[in-house]
């Protein structure tokens, strides 16, 4: 609610602020807009580009043995990481899948339980 109430209270003396001919200044008109992107940006931004930032330190350091889900689900275990790309293996056999390395969402070396 002190959000809402903050932007509430700015609204109001943007609107109090007119002048004799009843123009209100552009620079106090704007405000709202501005509180609103700077709102926006503390809640959808800023934490979009620390998960990617994150994502990207995980894919950096892939290495041969981690076990990993794919963003299609798939379950693997990397066998070679090259520069774009990882190779994993799949399923009981031998079994080799090249997948874009931004295909990987996240690294699982716990033991994954099988319907056996």
């Amino acid at each position: 609610m002190g959000m809402i109430s903050m932007l509430h209270g700015s609204l109001m003396a943007v609107a109090a602020q007119t002048g004799p001919s009843g123009q209100q200044n552009p620079i106090l008109a704007m405000a709202p807009f501005f509180l609103m992107f700077i709102i926006f940006y503390f809640l959808l931004i800023r934490p979009q580009k620390r998960r990617q930032v994150e994502h990207q330190k995980m894919l950096d350091g892939l290495k041969k043995g981690d076990k990993v889900v794919t963003s299609g689900g798939i379950l693997g275990t990397v066998l070679g990481v090259k520069d774009k790309t990882v190779v994993l293996k799949v399923g009981e056999g031998e079994t080799k899948i090249e997948f874009l390395k931004s295909a990987v969402n996240s690294i699982n070396n716990t033991e994954v339980e099988s319907n056996k």
